[in-house]
This record gives structure tokens, sequence and C-alpha cells, in this order.
């Protein structure tokens, strides 16, 4: 049996290390000279001697259990690994002319002032809501229902805006989250279930020493049939397997794996299933923008005592929100200075995240200016990197594509990719470890 997968993001990558431990023959297509899809890390010199910077040009860490931490040694990363700081638990979103903590646990959320009495009362009584959840019910109507308005809007907009770049009105939670659904249907309440869910394995929250592209490169070092520069033109299904024809030539496989964005999804589709390809091309990537800068740390009054600052929509911020990447994790600069990461655009505002560099520029010197009490207009260091397809929206266009691609897979057909049942890296890794396990016939051992 032969495996075609295009694609070396990942989730690419990992379905072919997967394979190759099977004994599996593969080959994988990369249309870039390099892996690892949007993971970029990129250390670069400052204008002063013995000065480097560490950024993070697309995920900014890994979160994950004892399963995934072994996979990685299995790798060698073991000693590449850097954990999070413990400060950075902490959240802050922009409220009332300043960033406030977010609680994080009963008692700060019940003598703390960051919400209402109204919505603490919600809170307590959402044990006793005995409402379920309608077909296609948004994130922001599911916790409107079960919760509050204000929590939608100070709590769940900054959080699906920070992670998935979205919209809570438009993400749906049977998508997004749906073990909130189960613990609603199972337990009855929302609360209940996280209280029953919290002897489940413990997560943690970590990078690499060279930052997250150390992880494709792993794999890619590991890989025997990765062809780099190398895009796929067209694919084809015949009465022998699945036909791929790249720069480098024509190859025939017997099953076939789409590890690509919806766009590149999409035209190689065309001429298989035209109503896949049109479903695929409905899928949103809203742009995002990411702005790093590096001041001195004496030009920052705020402690940056914290994970980051999240901005919800209705405060009406020019950013989605910014990560103190140097309070996160060691190495990313100089101890006397600090890194800030700014996420500009997204699905609620993705009209700034076309700007100009120098509009991008000074929105967010303003906004660091205002929030953090930084007091030079001069960084130390500044870049912007732009992704104009940022990540997949898990709303109805997601669930459209569904039957299309389980009809595939009736031709031997598979998808593994981000768009398709989770969207963070460590669901990615837990995906292509289970395909790779299916196509070899073999019950799934690790799973994240």
């Amino acid at each position: 049996m032969s495996i075609g997968i295009i694609g070396a993001g990942i989730s690419g990558l990992t379905l072919a290390y997967e394979l190759e431990k099977l004994g599996i023959d593969y080959h994988l297509w990369e249309a870039s000279d390099q892996p690892g899809g949007y993971i970029r890390s990129s250390r670069e010199k400052g204008q002063e001697a013995g000065r480097a910077y560490l950024r993070e040009l697309g995920p900014n860490s890994l979160l994950g259990d004892d399963a995934l931490l072994n996979w990685l040694d299995e790798l060698g990363l073991t000693p590449e690994l850097t954990f999070s700081k413990p400060v950075s638990k902490a959240r802050y979103i922009f409220r009332s002319g300043q960033y406030r903590t977010l609680p994080s646990g009963p008692l700060s959320l019940l003598f703390g002032n960051f919400f209402s009495w109204k919505t603490k009362l919600a809170i307590w009584r959402e044990r006793n809501n005995k409402t379920l959840s309608p077909p296609g019910e948004t994130l922001g109507q599911f916790f409107r229902r079960r919760f509050s308005s204000e929590l939608v809007e100070y709590a769940l907009g900054p959080f699906v805006a920070g992670i998935y770049a979205g919209d809570p009105e438009r993400l749906l939670v049977s998508e997004t989250f749906p073990s909130l659904l189960a613990f609603e249907k199972e337990y009855g309440s929302v609360l209940r279930g996280f209280m029953k869910q919290q002897g489940g394995a413990r997560k943690q929250s970590f990078s690499f020493r060279e930052g997250m592209q150390a992880l494709p490169l792993a794999l890619a070092n590991r890989l025997n049939k990765l062809s780099l520069n190398d895009p796929v033109r067209q694919i084809a299904h015949t009465p022998s397997g699945w036909q791929v024809d790249s720069k480098s030539g024509t190859v025939t496989v017997d099953r076939l794996v789409l590890a690509v964005g919806t766009d590149a999804a999409a035209r190689l589709v065309a001429g298989y299933n035209d109503s896949f390809a049109t479903a695929l091309s409905q899928i949103a990537y809203p742009p995002m923008t990411a702005v790093h800068s590096v001041f001195k740390r004496a030009d920052v009054t705020h402690p940056l005592n914290g994970f980051g600052g999240l901005n919800p929509k209705v405060e009406g911020r020019f950013a989605a929100g910014h990560i103190w990447s140097s309070s996160v994790f060691e190495g990313r600069c100089a101890d006397d200075e600090v890194l800030i990461t700014t996420f500009v655009g997204g699905q609620q505002n993705p009209a700034n995240a076309r700007l100009s560099d120098e509009q991008i520029e000074q929105g967010v010197q303003n906004e660091l200016e205002e929030g953090f009490g930084v007091r030079t207009s001069t960084p130390v260091f500044r870049t912007i990197t732009r992704w104009e397809r940022a990540i997949p929206q898990y709303d109805a266009q997601i669930v459209a594509v569904k039957p299309w691609v389980k009809r595939a897979e009736e031709d031997d057909l598979f998808v593994c990719a981000n768009w398709y049942g989770g969207i963070s890296l460590s669901d990615c890794i837990g995906k292509a470890i289970k395909l790779a396990a299916e196509l070899a016939g073999e019950s799934v051992i690790n799973n994240f």
C-alpha cells in the first residue's frame, strides 16, 4: 500500500512520520522550500552587540499533556523544551480604560469586581439551567443562554479572538467546543462538567528554545520521502488509485491525503468533485497581522505580569490583543528588554490587518503607550508579519463541507488539516497519529 500526502505543515509531517514508523510506503509533497506551514520562528540580531530576538510568526506555543510530551521525547526534543513561566497564567482584559486581570478561580470571580453581580448570579444559577443547545447554535448564543451577555463580551469574545481570530457570533459551539455540549447533556451544567473533568490529564503550555519551528524541522529530518519545492499541479482519481502530478513528475498512490489549506484543497479536488471544491472555497480565513515590538524594560511602566492583554470588540480597540512574549517564555530578548507580540485583524476587525505598515505601526504604538505605559515612541526593534489567510473559521461553512469529506473517503481521499476536526497544534498532531493508524489498519495508541 502506498499513501500520498500533499502539504508538509504539522499535520502532513506528523502523518508521514507515523507512517514511516509503521513501515508504510508514502510520499509527501510540499510546495514551499521549508516544512512547517504557518509554524515559523525567526531569531534576529538587534542593533546593539549581543542582542537577539526570537519571534514567532505563527503559533506561539503548544498545549499538551504527558502523552504529547512523550511523543516529543521520541523526536529528541525534550532537551529543547521550554515551559511557560508561572506568571503567564494571569490573563488581562481591557475594560474601563485599563487592562484588568480576568478572574481565574471561584474566589477572584466572587470577590473581584471584574464582572457585575448580575453575571456572578447568572454563573451561580447556570447549574440549574435545563435548556439544551439547538442545532447551529453559535458560541455567543450558547454562553448568553447559559450565562450572560457580559460574559460573552468581556471573556468569551476576547478569548475567541485570541485563539481563533474569530467572532463568537459566527463560530459554532458544536465545532469549536463540543465538550460544552456534552457537559450540558450529560451533567445538565457546563460548570458541573468542568468540575467532573478536573481529575483529567493536566495540560501544560510550552515551546522550544529556538522557537516553535524546531518541531516541524525535527519531523522533517526523520522523513525519507519529503519533496520540498515540489508543488502539486493536479490530482486525478483513476482505477489504479490516485494520480498525483507535481513539479517533479507523476506518481500514482493507493490512497491520498490532503494536508493543505482549503484554497489549495479546493483547487486540487475541482476535477474530482466540483461540489466538494465549492464547499471548500466557502470556508473563511480572516487576515491577521503580527507586530513584534521590543522596548527597554525601563521604558515600560506596566509590570507585564501575565500572558498578555486581550481587547473586547465592544471596547473599540485597534488590535485584537497583545502577548507579553518575554513574560511567557525565557530567551525571547535580553533581560533588560521586553518583547510584545501584537495581533491586528481577525474576523472581528479584518480591515485593520490590511492597513499600511505605517498605519499599523502607529496604531499599535498608540495602544502600547496607553495600555502598558510605554514611555518612548521609538522601539528598540519592531517587525510586521502579515497573514492574509490566518485561521480557518469553524462556522456553518465547516459543517457544510463535512459530508463531502466523508464521501471522498469512500474513494480513498482523506483530509488531515487544521480546518477539519480540530484547529490547535495538539489537535493536528493527534488527528495525524490517529489517521496513520487507521490507514495502516492498527489501533490508536496515542491521540492528544
